[in-house]
């Protein structure tokens, strides 16, 4: 469902008008009767899909490595002065 309010509603309202669309609705704004701007619902599944995906590379890296084309070290050679 789309709800439309002013754009002077939306300023007074907009902690209830963010609830609104967080909950699934839609909310045009409008300035003087034409519509200027769309508050929609984040699409939640392509986010977490993508966060998914980044989290698995990292993970991945992490056990992997990276090989920078450096040599090996240890902890002794580490603080070797």
């Amino acid at each position: 469902m789309t709800r439309f309010v002013s754009a002077a509603e939306a300023n007074r309202q907009f902690s209830e008008i963010l609830g609104q669309a967080s909950a699934g609705e839609t909310v045009v704004i409008t300035r003087r009767g034409q519509p200027v701007a769309q508050l929609v619902p984040i699409d939640r599944s392509v986010e977490d899909t993508g966060r998914d995906a980044a989290w698995a590379r990292l993970l991945r890296t992490l056990e992997e490595g990276l090989d920078l084309g450096g040599g090996a070290f240890d902890r002794d050679s580490l603080y070797e002065r």
